[in-house]
Order: C-alpha cells, then sequence, then structure tokens
C-alpha cells in the first residue's frame, strides 16, 4: 500500500496490516523529503508513523477524538485526513501548518503547539461527552517529554476523581528536545528496564534457543509475545494509584501488536495509560543518531543528513559562551532553562559547567520560582526560555521574581516572528505581558555585542530584569560601535532632523533602512536604538517634545501593551507632544510565513515605513 492509495481515514480503517506495515515506510519517505525542502519537526514525526496508523486503524475519528499533545509530531495524522497533495506546502506561506489547526481539518481539534495540555483538553471532552451520554473514545497521545510538565499532573490527579473512558498514549522516546529529564523519566526509565522482566527475557531466551529442532521457531514465537508477557513482569504503582490501568511498555513500532491492543481496549469502560516505546527519527539514519538536532530543522541535504546552511552565531549561544566566560571569576552564576538546552544555545555553558546548568523541563512555572530561590539563596540565575513560552509562567515571574524584587534574568530567545511554526510559537506577546509587571526592567538588544554589555550590566544591580533577542539579527546590518549600554538611556544612531525612528531591538536595522530610504528624497530621519524598554529615555523623550520633531517608534511585537504604548503613555502623562505613529503588529494570532512577507503584510517593511512616514509629514 502506498500513500497515494490513501485518500482518507477509511482506507486506514479498511487496510491490512501488511499494507499498513508498507505504507508506513512510504510516509517516512515522504516525510524526510518534504522536511528536507521545507524544514520542520523531523525525529518526533518518523517516531510516531507506526503509532499513528495503528490509532486510524482501530478508531474511528469522524467520532472518536484524537489530540496530539504540542502537535509537531502529527505529519502522519495530516497525510491521511486529506492534505497529502498539500503535504509539499507545509510551513510554506500560504500552506499548511506543522502544527495541528482547526481551520484546515474537523480532525485537528485543537490549534496547539504547547507542552502538556492534551490530557486536559481530553479530560475536558470526556466530562462533555459523558453529561450528554456520548459514547465516543477519546485519546490523548503524550511525549513523555510533555509529562515533565505539572498541567499533566494536575489532570492525572483530576481524572482519579472518577472518568469513564479515556486513552492516553504515552509515545516514550526517551526525548522530549534536549534528554528528557526528571523523576518521571527515570521512573519510565524503570519500567524499560524491570529487572524481573529482564531476567525472565534472557533466561528465557536462552532456553528455547537450546530445544532441539523447534528451538529457534519457539524463540520466534517468543519475541512475537513478548509484549504481552513484559506486562506481568513490569510493576507500575504510579498510574494505578490515581485510577489509571496502566499497560506497557509495549513496541510503538509493531503496527499489528499496537491494533490487537487498541482493538482490545476499545471495550474497557475505565482510564488506560499506553505505555509505547518508540525510536525518535526512526528509519532515517542521520535523525536516529543525533535526534535533538532533527528535533526542528531547516532545508537539509538528504544523503548526509547535513543541513543546507551552515550554523551561525546565534543570540543565544553568544550569551551562552559569555556566561562561560563569566562563570570563570563568578561563582554566583547559574543557568536555567525548561528542556530547552539546545533551542536557547546553552549547549556549551552546560559542557562546560553541568552543575551549573539547571534543566527543569517543560515546566516553566517551576523554573522561573526555582531561579527566584536560587537568588534569595545567593546565586544569580539566568533563566534562558523562548520567548513564546515565558507566557506559562506569568504568575511566578509576577509573585516569586518581581513581587519580591530579587536578581532574576530572563534571557528571552526567539521573540518576535518565527517563520516556521507559526501562531503558537510567535514571540509578539512578550513585551506586553512583561511591561503589565511592577519591577520588571526589559530590554532588546540590537546585536551580539549589546547583548553581552547587557548580562555584564545585570550582574551589577540587585533587580529582575528582561532580555529579549531574536535567533539571530537580520543579515546586512549597518555596523556601529555600540555605546556602553546604560538603563533608560537610547542609542542615536543617525541624526535628522524632520523625524525620528525609535527602533526596538533586530526592527532597528530596518528603520535604518527605511531612513535611508527617505534621505534619498530629502527628508533626514533620526534613528534611535531604544534598546531600553523599561526604563524608557525620559531625557530624550523630553528634549524631543520640545523640539517638535515627530517621533515614529518601531517594534516586533504586538501593538497593545508594547514598546509604542508605553512611550504613548507616559508622554501623555506628562504632557508631551505623543509619537505621530506606533509601528507594530496587530493584536491577533498570526500565520505561519517569512518574517518579510509578515513585516509587509504589517506595514513593518522598510518601503511601507519610509512611505507612511513621508505622507504624515
Amino acid at each position: 500500500m502506498k500513500l497515494t492509495d490513501v485518500h482518507g481515514p477509511e482506507d486506514i480503517r479498511n487496510a491490512a496490516d501488511g499494507d499498513l506495515k508498507e505504507l508506513a515506510e512510504d510516509i517516512r519517505h515522504t516525510i524526510v523529503k518534504t522536511v528536507s525542502v521545507n524544514g520542520g519537526h523531523l525525529s518526533s514525526n518518523l517516531g510516531a508513523v507506526e503509532l499513528t496508523l495503528a490509532l486510524y486503524h482501530i478508531f474511528d475519528f469522524k467520532k472518536d477524538k484524537l489530540i496530539f499533545d504540542v502537535g509537531h509530531q502529527c505529519y502522519t495524522h495530516k497525510l491521511i485526513t486529506g492534505r497529502r497533495d498539500l503535504f509539499d506546502t507545509i510551513r510554506k506561506e500560504g500552506g499548511i501548518s506543522g502544527f495541528p489547526r482547526q481551520d484546515e481539518s474537523a480532525y485537528d481539534l485543537f490549534n496547539t503547539g504547547h507542552s502538556s495540555s492534551a490530557i486536559s483538553l481530553s479530560l475536558g471532552l470526556c466530562r462533555a461527552r459523558d453529561l450528554r451520554g456520548g459514547k465516543e473514545h477519546v485519546i490523548a497521545v503524550v511525549g513523555d517529554g510533555a509529562m515533565t510538565g505539572g498541567m499533566c499532573y494536575e489532570a492525572l490527579n483530576d481524572m482519579g476523581r472518577g472518568i469513564g473512558r479515556m486513552i492516553i498514549i504515552l509515545n516514550d522516546n526517551g526525548m522530549s528536545i534536549s534528554g528528557n529529564v526528571g523523576a518521571l523519566s527515570d521512573y519510565l526509565t524503570y519500567m524499560r528496564i524491570s529487572k524481573g522482566w529482564q531476567r525472565f527475557k534472557h533466561s528465557f531466551s536462552k532456553t528455547l534457543l537450546k530445544v532441539p529442532v523447534a528451538g529457534k521457531k519457539l524463540h520466534g514465537i517468543f519475541q512475537r509475545m513478548k509484549d504481552h508477557i513484559r506486562n506481568i513482569f513490569v510493576n507500575d504503582r504510579f498510574f494505578s494509584s490515581l485510577g489509571i490501568r496502566y499497560l506497557g511498555p509495549v513496541d510503538g513500532h509493531n503496527i499489528k501488536y499496537l491494533s490487537d491492543l487498541f482493538r482490545k481496549i476499545s471495550d474497557f469502560d475505565e482510564p488506560v495509560l499506553i505505555h509505547v516505546m518508540t525510536k525518535k527519527g526512526r528509519g532515517y539514519l542521520p535523525a536516529e543518531q543525533h535526534p535533538e538536532l532533527f528535533h526542528g530543522i531547516g532545508p537539509f541535504d538528504i544523503d548526509s543528513g547535513k543541513p543546507h546552511e551552515e550554523e551561525s552565531m546565534t543570540m543565544g549561544k553568544a550569551a551562552a559562551l559569555l556566561l562561560k566566560d563569566l562563570c570563570k571569576t563568578d561563582g554566583r552564576i547559574v543557568a536555567v532553562t525548561a528542556a530547552m538546552t539546545f533551542g536557547t544555545g546553552m549547549t556549551p555553558f552546560a559542557e562546560a559547567y553541568p552543575d551549573r546548568l539547571f534543566d527543569a523541563g517543560i515546566a516553566e512555572e517551576h523554573a522561573v520560582t526555582m531561579a527566584a530561590g536560587m537568588a534569595r539563596g545567593g546565586l544569580r540565575p539566568f533563566v534562558a526560555i523562548y520567548d513564546t513560552f515565558l507566557q506559562r509562567a506569568y504568575d511566578q515571574i509576577l509573585e516569586d521574581v518581581c513581587f519580591q524584587n530579587l536578581p532574576v534574568t530572563f534571557l528571552l530567545d526567539h521573540a518576535g516572528l518565527v517563520s516556521g511554526d507559526g501562531a503558537s510559537h510567535h514571540g509578539i506577546y512578550g513585551l506586553s505581558f512583561l511591561r503589565s509587571i511592577p519591577g520588571m526592567q526589559i530590554f532588546c538588544p540590537r546585536c551580539e555585542k549589546e547583548l553581552r554589555q547587557m548580562i555584564v550590566w545585570s550582574l551589577s544591580q540587585d533587580k529582575p530584569a528582561a532580555i529579549r533577542y531574536g535567533k539571530s539579527m537580520p543579515e546586512g546590518q549597518k555596523v556601529y560601535t555600540p555605546s556602553s549600554f546604560v538603563p533608560g538611556r537610547w542609542e542615536k544612531l543617525e541624526d535628522g532632523g524632520d523625524a525620528c525612528i525609535a527602533a526596538v531591538g533586530g526592527m532597528v536595522h530596518y528603520a535604518l533602512l527605511a531612513a535611508g530610504l527617505l534621505e534619498k528624497e530629502g527628508i533626514h530621519a533620526e534613528v534611535m536604538n531604544a534598546s531600553s524598554i523599561w526604563p524608557l529615555d525620559e531625557g530624550f523623550l523630553g528634549a524631543l517634545s520640545s523640539s517638535n520633531i515627530p517621533l515614529f517608534t518601531m517594534e516586533e511585537n504586538e501593538r497593545t501593551g508594547g514598546f509604542g504604548s508605553t512611550v504613548t503613555a507616559h508622554c501623555l502623562d506628562r504632557g508631551q507632544t505623543l509619537p505621530r505613529h506606533v509601528f507594530a503588529l496587530p493584536d491577533d494570532y498570526l500565520p505561519h510565513g517569512s518574517r518579510e512577507t509578515c513585516f509587509r503584510r504589517n506595514g513593518l517593511d522598510p518601503e511601507s515605513v519610509a512611505d507612511l512616514i513621508r505622507r504624515m509629514i
């Protein structure tokens, strides 16, 4: 059976097990080929092929409900639910998303993209079903990395208060993004290597092979039956104590076995957790050998596995290298991350100082509050998290860090638009929610050198601070020697008396390009690097108001509550001239696509900025 034979889920339900095995290999080939061109989440999707096919082989998801935690492992699901012919557009401008999206298919129940929510969502669906007298199955596919998130345990604890049929598939590949950490990962490892099972398996295998004539045949039968037998020897206490029946570990790449198991448990009228063992990157050797690198990757050469673009210095890696050097003379420095050591560039720091890098798992709330405890204990924690994921720790930032006025520095990577991953991953709300927290200092560097200056400065003061930056700075930036960083003071990059553009972080580059276009028309625009979002440069704003030079602000953040909004409120309170226009992103959930296209669509490209300034002055 080939992928071209699949027109919808009904073809999977009616297929023979042998046909599905052939289909799995064709799907893997398609995923590798497409991701090598478009980029995307490769390792996790290659590991979930058979699991997804077995689920669709047994359950009818026209009425049953399927939720993928995070959703980045949904490529097989998309291929067999009517999006096969669109799959080559995945993550492209105007193409399908790399995550489940309701507007794409009725089989995508939620717009997911963040971790640890699937069990809670499924529990809500179960309770809605039970109250209206429904009979459909609800299935949550959860990676064991997601099980490091506290929300999963809140949901599991709530399930103990009584729920009917519900199935949790624990897809255990030993990885989340970076390697799994924490007690649950250790517990799952314990169940994989149960001594009782291991002793029985090895001794019984040897005994069978010694049986005359039929020994090899009996050994083969045992190999096929061992998943059934294993359940006898693996003694689960954790899930059963919560009122959840535990089954596993089982081979997540054996479609026939998975299908038989799913068929049997479909008659259960109680919560069931199936512990499925899969291999991240299965079927593509480079991804098997380096699953972390291929978790989320750009276009690459299929034969060698090497990315088409050589890895450049990212802002996160620049921060990590500086922290590593500072650690030589400052024993207070520690780094905290939430399952993102690799993604935030902290790998060099972790390799040099493994005892000073604390990976909390996918548990941003815990990571932030733990950092607060470290700061109170005399350390200087740097919390490295993607801007979009820090949203989940808002209360902890407010109550445990800022209310206590503790010197925790947040290194917020991937701030701004994130091209391929779309709405759930754009870091375009950080300025707004951080600015709403009293006591939080907020800075956005325009280059690596300024980032380093901010980090060094943060060690000299005793208050909370957030430093937000994109994965890397825009290419082709005009080189300026950074002046020394001072909070509350902006940096003048270009003189001009006709207008002033105050830009934030990566937008400084676009402000300079816009100023260059205006200069060609005889309009001289001053460009300010407004790297200090809070505190503002009050002296400059007061002087500018007195000069009657019109002010324009630029930021890669939603309009409400961002930099321009902050400047406007400041000027309004003091009776100063208000900004003539705030260049910002709309208050909306923006789709995936290139940064350049999104900028043009929302009037943030240099040409649009220059055109509006020219018309307004």
